[in-house]
């Protein structure tokens, strides 16, 4: 018998539900974006994100049913994001799951947003009959995160949609996020929030523009598998200090994004051959960290396999790094679509199918934790 899971969605700035049929078959996903309402202060604001959540909740499970062509009652389970994330969202989509569950008489299933990211990575591989080997490394890079993880199956458990996992914590972030240094970046240049997608298809545009400056790779002390970017944002915030015939370009570009001229076409006659040179080494110094610290974790804990999800993993950039050095490597990395990249429902409802078949389920007294850890 098929298991129909509703997931729903609300950590950050994206509302979303979705329903998911055996952990596998997507029926819907439907995602409402909050980029519009947090781009002008350039960057999320958890009290408007609450608020946009309250409204759009309804009408986006509302939709989410009506694409898969279920109701309600045609449900077996109900899955919500417990954490990691911003409180007041995650307590939006919480209660409302606790009040269907409730009302509907369904099973109540707490997921963490990061374990739903890895089961992004496997909803795309069923998709094309594949199943990614464990044990794997798995690389979550996000605005949020930035964590390696090594996965295996839980308790001997054997490869199968409804069997559990066990997640080991072997590197992640000392500061700054991937994609929060991405957006910081961005807010220095005059490109506006989010920073990940403008400045991916600016460093494509640099082509072979002169560098105007080169960052040195990021040397970590203790544990080699951690990340830094901080030193990499200050890097290019002193380079801009040192250079102020950037400042022009800048102010040009915050006026365009203040008249609503946020997108691509429009933002790329404002930058000169410096900006663009610029933006294609930060990318490359990013690229660069992630990728050679991901491969050296698989390699020196000897998995074949490497995972990687979250928000930055729809970099193009990244995943064809990824790819290239993966080869050589004589290792296999698989990625989720870009829509399955960035903040979904359907991530959810896939993470939450073995939960639901261990019977791992949460009553009424469910709460949000805003740092949830991964079991």
């Amino acid at each position: 018998m098929s298991i129909r899971i509703l997931g729903i969605e609300s950590s950050c700035d994206e509302t979303a539900a979705a329903v998911v049929i055996d952990g596998r078959e997507i029926l819907s996903s439907v995602v409402a974006s909050q980029i519009d309402i947090h781009g002008k202060y350039g960057g999320v604001v958890p009290e408007l994100a609450s608020r946009e959540h309250l409204r759009r909740i309804v009408p986006v499970v509302r939709e989410a049913l009506e694409q898969a062509n279920l109701s309600l009652r045609d449900v077996d389970a109900i899955a919500v994001t417990q954490g990691p994330g911003l409180v007041g969202s995650l307590l939006v989509g919480i209660t409302f799951g606790k009040t269907l569950a409730e009302s509907l008489g369904k099973p109540l299933v707490p997921v963490n947003h990061l374990e739903g990211h890895v089961h992004a990575v496997f909803l795309e591989a069923h998709k094309s009959a594949i199943a990614p080997a464990l044990p794997a490394v798995c690389l979550i890079v996000s605005g949020g995160h930035t964590v390696l993880y090594e996965i295996q199956f839980k308790d001997g458990q054997s490869v199968d949609a409804g069997s559990l996992w066990s997640y080991r914590k072997i590197g992640q972030t000392r500061d700054d996020a991937a994609g929060e240094a991405y957006d910081k970046v961005s807010k220095l240049l005059g490109l506006g929030y989010p920073g990940g997608p403008i400045l991916d298809r600016l460093a494509a545009a640099a082509g072979n523009v002169p560098a105007p400056v080169k960052f040195a790779a990021t040397k970590m002390r203790g544990n080699t598998y951690d990340f830094s970017f901080s030193g990499l944002k200050t890097a290019v915030l002193y380079h801009l200090r040192e250079n102020p015939d950037y400042l022009p370009e800048i102010q040009a570009r915050e006026s365009a994004i203040a008249r609503g001229e946020r997108q691509f076409d429009q933002l790329l006659p404002l930058c000169g051959a410096k900006t663009l040179g610029l933006v294609r080494e930060f990318q490359n110094a990013v690229v660069r960290d992630l990728v050679e610290r991901t491969l050296r974790a698989a390699e020196g804990i000897g998995v074949p396999t490497v995972l990687v999800s979250g928000g930055v993993a729809a970099n193009r950039q990244l995943r064809a790094s990824f790819e290239e050095r993966a080869l050589s490597a004589g290792l296999k990395v698989y990625f989720p679509s870009p829509a399955l990249s960035t903040d979904n429902a359907a991530m959810i409802a896939a993470a939450a199918y073995p939960r639901f078949a261990n019977k791992i389920f949460a009553d009424i007294s469910l709460n949000a934790s805003a740092s949830l850890p991964i079991e």
